[in-house]
């Protein structure tokens, strides 16, 4: 039996050494057109691989993917976080999970990942063949040709399409596997970027560059008409405008926000059509551990502490400096106020700040993974064996797909689990 995998990335390294393992007589040609395999798996958190997730739990993980958990369920469940740290441990690689339950190699290093698939290749029958830039692939009687650019066409038995997305082109993710799939007989939904940071309108948001928050939590409410999860849009303007949320931590940047709940959120919106001429309105809760009432309560008894201190110093018992400044500048709090000298509609403006603060977003900036939300459409595609439901013996694994994770090693290990179900798939 003769199997292409077409993308050298994480999910097609999976696959093939999946297939090394449970067919060695499989002849794998492996297909990358860069000159190393590995170049987005390399530079993933940066430059340290994000491997995969410390959470154990499959439903808890599942729901960190706003497209593409229910299709995952099986491949997950054959293939958890849990296997996959225990199969680069023993393959070599030690591992670690940090606080935030991501896992990477103790080494730091991405080269350490890969590193362990080309040692794996090296004492197997699979071909790496780099630099090789696939033009097409054709179905025909007996398996499929692919076509090659200035050089001659392969023919296999089986096909793997483990191309990513449009992210990091500078990695060679430039989406060639979404027209290869569709010269195959297959859909590609919407897609948009994902897991990006926010460009942010408000001037006086660059002056707090560097301030950050453990916890908070950033609600956008959409416009009517264009919001999108999945292949999914809702577009009937009778519907109300749906909130979108997440938590976490959270920095200012000299462009806008960054940090994972921002990362996340921007993978709820990944459809959502704003920039500089449609800005969107969000609100960051900075004390979403904190009722209003016990805010409000807080606040006031501290007031009534120092009488003689200013709102703005009082405040800052609750958030750092700068942000007392900017919370009170926009309240219209004079910057000498006394707390004595505050009144209840000052202090109700300086709450809802602190609970509600209003920024603008105007463009999408870099961010720590940056993916592409949507991909070829899931109900195409067996999610047991990621076989097309349309083509036999092609096979899909990782970005391609229709599936998109928060930031924390959650898209690395969908193109784990995808790549050793469609490697268990294709070389049975």
């Amino acid at each position: 039996m003769r199997i292409a995998i077409i993308g050298g990335g994480a999910a097609g390294m999976m696959a093939a050494a999946t297939i090394n393992e449970t067919n060695p007589e499989a002849g794998v040609f492996l297909f990358e057109k860069n000159n190393e395999l590995g170049k987005k798996v390399i530079i993933s958190g940066g430059g340290r691989c994000n491997v995969t997730t410390g959470l154990d739990d499959i439903r808890e993980i599942l729901a960190r993917y706003p497209r593409g958990g229910k299709f995952l369920q099986s491949a997950m469940r054959a293939f958890p976080p849990p296997a996959v740290r225990a199969w680069f441990e023993a393959e070599g690689v030690p591992m670690k999970c940090e606080d935030d339950l991501r896992v990477f190699p103790i080494s730091n290093n991405g080269h350490d990942i890969v590193n362990t698939f080309t040692k794996i290749f090296s004492d197997t029958k699979t071909e790496i063949l780099l630099n090789h830039s696939v033009t097409g692939v054709k179905k025909i009687s007996d398996g499929f040709v692919v076509e090659l650019k200035n050089q001659e066409p392969i023919n296999v038995d089986r096909v793997i399409l483990t191309l990513g997305g449009q992210a990091y082109r500078q990695t060679g993710s430039t989406g060639d596997g979404y027209s290869l799939a569709e010269s195959l007989g297959h859909h590609i939904t919407k897609l948009a970027p994902s897991l990006n940071s926010f460009i942010i309108q408000e001037k006086w948001a660059k002056e707090l560059a560097g301030v950050s928050f453990a916890n908070a939590t950033i609600t956008a409410s959409p416009r009517l008409g264009g919001v999108g999860v999945g292949s999914t849009m809702l577009t009937n303007p009778s519907l109300p405008s749906p909130r979108r949320e997440s938590s976490g931590p959270f920095l200012f940047t000299h462009t806008g926000i960054s940090g994972p709940a921002v990362f996340a959120l921007s993978s709820l919106i990944a459809f959502e059509d704003y920039g500089l001429k449609k800005p969107m309105s969000i609100t960051i809760d900075l004390l979403p551990d904190i009722s209003n009432e016990t805010l409000l309560f807080e606040l006031k008894q501290a007031m009534n502490l120092s009488p003689k201190k200013t709102l703005k110093n009082t405040v800052r018992n609750f958030v750092p400096l700068s942000v007392a400044e900017v919370i009170c500048m926009l309240a219209e709090v004079p910057p000498e106020k006394k707390n004595a000298e505050t009144g209840k509609q000052m202090v109700g403006a300086v709450l809802k700040l602190l609970k509600q603060l209003p920024l603008t977003i105007n463009g999408r900036g870099s961010g720590d993974e940056f993916v592409t939300a949507g991909g070829v459409e899931l109900t195409e595609v067996d999610p047991r064996t990621m076989e097309s439901k349309l083509t036999p013996d092609l096979f899909f694994a990782g970005e391609i797909l229709n599936i998109d994770g928060f930031t924390g090693g959650f898209n690395l290990q969908a193109s784990w689990a995808t790549g050793k179900a469609a490697g268990v798939g294709a070389g049975s």
